[in-house]
């Protein structure tokens, strides 16, 4: 165990200890048996955490609820021969106009990629998935070429129903195409479409769990070495958080096994995040007061005890708070949003199992010299610093609070005015930060045919009225074709090609009006998907926010025994959260050049930033609480709990924010928006909002914040000093920072 040194110490003996402490055996036996425990937990997880990425679902599809018209459309259709079918569009471009040569090479290159209609495929799908020639697949040309106005682009869209949903088939006929179809002479070829696309987003999205993983374990390993400075210490909380992850891995891959949730990249991504941060933050919580009752008892394992009886119960309401507010993203419809919430729910909670448990089972095995140089012996007193930052910030808000409280609001409202700047809804095409071959390919169509989309509006109507059907939706305005497809199980597919560009406002309203129109029909498609998607996501951001904000409320009335004190901490994560979206519109499209914002962004980063930023109001305003029980003044409080939690709160809320900007290095404009927010939003609420305006408010207020608990009304009788000195002698109920 860990060595004692500087005062006398208890003698405790193998077999008796004074009433109520634990025996030496106990003492040496439960770190031992935790740690066991964890590596039995560990063992049967890791077979299953890495099979996460099998469950994933990352189609436009798999996000809409049941009840979508693009969802039935896409039901329909795996019931029609050949199930799903991938569309290509092979795009042939030269600067200046196509010569007779180019079409040669394209009409070549055309024909060793498709078969006559009829013609069927010699392998089941699985079979296809490592096959080399295009021809296997059985695709098939739908119509002649259309070229450009100005002569210098050539379509041609080519589509098989062979690879049906396997995706490891999709992605053979994509590459084996691509592979017949390279550039030659000056001419730009490149393959795009529907079924491109959907092959280059898996791509993305498969290499993105490594990645992230170990961009967030370097991230939070170097700001560990910073904040601690030793040489071991740092690497403790990494391994049990990463072992938390895991944990993690394993609990959600077995939920969507047996439940059937919706488990996406994102939502995978995201619960990595939380994991690392979150996780990170308890640790850094735990770890600064185990280091101050290290000073006051002789071995490490009744120190960890205090130390687990002093921060634990903030801990858990802390991570109940981000619990619950996850939790309300069950009522979303979106099957991708309302899945995060178990996700992320899971991270969290694993990440404070694993902080409960493991971390003080591996720090008192330790012992003191985990902490090496800087050791923490018993009876001593911690280095005095030189200055007291927070305590600085603390006077400075407590000499004009209201100068203060004004001049933070009218900041973080002029901040928020940026939201006006965000861009419109993003779409699939600008989706990556680097463009993949099949966006470009869309890209260049959208600049050759302006007036004619690229991407077809897929119609499921009944066979019996097919005919009327397609000449109603011939007759709608805003379509420039339509054209007959496949038939089975009483329904019949309808291609339908807009004169509008992709996911633009004219085609979404050319779409609206088939829906109106196509009586017994449903209406699909990409544009579709893309209309629904936001749509869902409205009505999700209208059923979710209240639920959020009034679960929030609830759990801090519970634990501060108030309603102006919750009141106060949700109005200050909701500034935050506008003045964050403002930041982002100031940035996303001027500074990064993103031209869309992704439809659920304002939903996920609204229930982050609050459920997180509340975190931290309940450790300053728990320690509030804390000194006002002792007999502190509100002035007194307010100051004491700033000086005595700031440090640890902004250390917390760097490392939070890090890790969540670990996700603006990721390819995915979704994840850049949603990382850059988070971690804004994150250092705003932690050295901005809690720091000046809170306290400022909590001034200003007095024993009101306490309102209408019986600390608005009647002083306390001192219990003990209104606040110890840092790293002295601190008892009582609750978190007390370190």
């Amino acid at each position: 165990m860990g060595s004692t040194r500087s005062a006398p110490t208890r003698s405790v003996s193998a077999g008796s200890a004074p009433p109520g402490e634990p025996t030496a055996v106990k003492r040496r036996a439960v770190p031992w048996g935790v740690l066991a425990l964890w590596v039995i937990v560990l063992a049967v997880a890791g077979s299953f955490a890495g099979k996460l990425g099998d469950v994933q679902r990352d189609q436009t599809a798999d996000y809409l609820p049941a009840g979508a018209d693009s969802t039935q459309v896409a039901k329909l259709q795996d019931k029609l021969p050949g199930g799903e079918i991938t569309n290509l569009v092979l795009v042939y471009h030269r600067d200046g106009g196509l010569t007779a040569a180019d079409r040669d090479t394209a009409a070549g290159q055309l024909a060793q990629i498709t078969v006559p209609p009829g013609t069927e495929a010699v392998k089941p799908p699985a079979g296809l998935a490592a096959a080399k020639d295009p021809k296997d697949f059985a695709a098939v040309q739908h119509g002649p070429g259309v070229t450009s106005k100005d002569g210098a682009t050539l379509m041609y869209t080519v589509s098989t129903a062979a690879p049906a949903k396997n995706d490891d088939a999709k992605k053979a006929f994509v590459d084996d195409v691509r592979a017949r179809t390279a550039d030659a002479n000056g001419l730009t070829v490149r393959v795009g479409g529907d079924g491109a696309l959907a092959v280059d987003a898996r791509g993305v999205f498969g290499s993105l769990d490594g990645t992230l993983m170990l961009a967030t374990g370097l991230v939070v390993a170097l700001l560990l070495v910073l904040t601690y400075r030793s040489p071991v210490l740092w690497l403790v909380p990494l391994v049990v958080v990463g072992a938390g992850a895991v944990c993690a891995r394993a609990a959600v891959y077995g939920l969507a096994t047996w439940s059937g949730i919706t488990v996406t990249s994102q939502s995978a991504g995201i619960m990595t995040v939380l994991v690392f941060g979150a996780g990170t933050d308890y640790a850094l919580l735990l770890v600064a007061r185990y280091r101050d009752e290290l000073r006051r008892h002789p071995l490490p394992y009744d120190a960890m005890r205090a130390a687990l009886r002093g921060c634990g119960p903030a801990l858990l309401a802390s991570s109940g708070t981000v619990v619950a507010g996850l939790v309300c993203l069950l009522a979303a419809d979106l099957n991708n949003i309302r899945g995060l919430g178990p996700v992320g729910a899971i991270g969290v909670l694993c990440a404070l199992a694993a902080m409960l448990t493991l971390l003080p089972a591996i720090l008192v095995l330790l012992g003191r010299r985990v902490f090496w140089p800087l050791i923490p012996a018993y009876g001593s007193e911690p280095r005095r610093r030189r200055r007291d930052l927070f305590a600085a910030m603390g006077s400075s808000a407590g000499k004009r609070p209201t100068a203060v409280l004004l001049t933070g609001v009218v900041l973080l409202g002029a901040l928020a005015l940026g939201a006006f700047n965000l861009p419109g809804a993003l779409k699939q095409e600008d989706s990556y930060t680097t463009k993949p071959e099949s966006t470009l390919a869309m890209s260049t169509l959208a600049a050759a045919f302006p007036d004619r989309s690229s991407l077809p509006i897929e119609v499921m109507t009944p066979t019996a009225a097919a005919d009327r059907t397609l000449a109603a939706a011939r007759s709608v305005e805003g379509v420039a074709s339509a054209e007959r497809g496949r038939s089975g199980g009483g329904w019949t597919e309808l291609a339908v090609t807009a004169k509008a560009a992709p996911e633009s406002a004219d085609e979404s309203a050319t779409i609206g009006r088939l829906r109106a129109g196509l009586t017994g029909a449903h209406v699909g498609g990409t544009s579709a998907q893309a209309l629904d998607l936001a749509d869902t996501n409205s009505h999700d951001r209208l059923i979710v926010i209240p639920l959020v904000l009034a679960s929030v409320l609830l759990v801090l009335a519970l634990l501060l025994r108030s309603l102006v004190a919750p009141l106060l901490l949700v109005a200050a994560v909701v500034a935050v959260w506008g003045a964050a979206m403002g930041i982002g519109g100031l940035v996303f499209g001027p500074v990064l050049g993103f031209s869309g914002l992704d439809p659920g962004l304002p939903l996920l980063t609204f229930v982050f930033l609050v459920a997180l930023g509340v975190d931290y109001g309940i450790f300053l305003m728990h320690r509030t609480r804390e000194e006002t029980l002792r007999g502190a003044g509100p002035r007194e409080a307010a100051l004491a709990a700033l000086r005595t939690t700031g440090g640890v709160i902004a250390s917390a809320g760097t490392v939070l924010a890090a890790t969540f900007a670990v996700l603006a290095s990721l390819p995915l404009v979704m994840f850049v928006e949603l990382g850059t927010i988070i971690a804004v939003g994150v250092l705003l609420d932690t050295f901005l909002v809690r720091t000046y305006l809170v306290t400022s408010a909590n001034l200003l207020l007095g024993r009101r914040v306490w309102w209408p608990g019986r600390l608005s009304h009647t002083p306390q009788p001192a219990a003990g000093p209104a606040s110890a000195p840092v790293g002295g002698p601190r008892r009582g109920r609750g978190w007390q920072g370190g």
